[in-house]
């Protein structure tokens, strides 16, 4: 595969990438590519964003009630002096 027409600052940044993870440019476009492929599933999975942050941090143990899920509205706090 080739891949014409890289802007100059990206290929310079694709060889410092390489370089500070220990690979050939070569394999890091490879990895990059194959995480790009990998990930695209997910985005296609249907979820929008809100559900698919929400999977992430199922397990983060938020367990509150918080009133707005239930209708209620919150009054402001007040700075009156």
């Amino acid at each position: 595969m080739i891949v014409r027409h890289i802007e100059n600052d990206l290929k310079e940044a694709l060889k410092q990438n390489a370089r500070r993870h220990g690979l050939s440019m070569e394999e890091e476009v490879r990895q990059i590519l194959r995480r790009a492929v990998n990930e695209e599933p997910a985005k296609l999975s249907g979820l929008g964003l809100g559900s698919r942050i929400a999977e992430r941090f199922a397990d983060v143990g938020l367990n509150a009630p918080l009133p707005e899920w239930h209708g209620q509205t919150i009054e402001p706090v007040g700075f009156d002096v």
